[in-house]
């Protein structure tokens, strides 16, 4: 069974929309997804960086991020006819390892949580597939990159790019499907 490893932020979590949000409510300020084209929110506001940094690296953080739409139905869906792991580059804020671990087992109960992964470098990974929102971590990564749109890649060039959970389906399911 080939194996697909998934991101979790940006992926199948909503990371940026309660980043915005509290953005917003602390500073003021009413930054809409669309005015992140091409760029992160650090980006945009390099004053506030460690701001951002600081409020990601609350440990619960994590815990109530909203659900990407159609990544439920879509890794389901996937999970009948590929190994599906779920990695995620937790080292950036180990501090997220408990909240994580809960998201995904209160909203993704359908993965084992062994077939969640941690880790620094998604090199390391031995799957067939990798859908992520930086095209960073397919350096080394022995498989296909496809990368998930997300506002901070809209203006990157990249071949192989899921523009929704449905394209997902699409790809695995059409003419690069099981038959691959």
């Amino acid at each position: 069974m080939q194996k697909i490893a998934v991101d979790m932020d940006e992926v199948i979590a909503d990371f940026l929309a309660k980043q915005i949000r509290l953005f917003n409510e602390n500073y003021d300020f009413q930054i809409k997804k669309e005015d992140l084209l091409g760029k992160n929110l650090d980006q945009l506001f390099p004053q506030y960086q460690k701001a951002l940094h600081d409020m990601v690296a609350d440990p619960n953080y994590f815990a109530d991020l909203g659900i990407i739409e159609g990544a439920q139905e879509a890794l389901w869906q996937l999970s009948q006819d590929y190994e599906v792991f779920i990695t995620t580059a937790a080292m950036e804020f180990p501090t997220s390892f408990t909240a994580k671990y809960e998201w995904l087992a209160q909203h993704f109960d359908f993965i084992p949580d062994s077939h969640y992964v941690f880790c620094g470098q998604k090199s390391i990974l031995g799957a067939d597939y990798l859908i992520d929102d930086n095209s960073r971590h397919f350096q080394g990564f022995n498989g296909k990159g496809l990368l998930f749109s997300a506002p901070h890649n809209l203006t990157e060039n990249y071949p192989d790019r899921l523009d929704s959970w449905e394209a997902a389906l699409d790809y695995f399911y059409g003419s690069a499907g099981l038959s691959e």
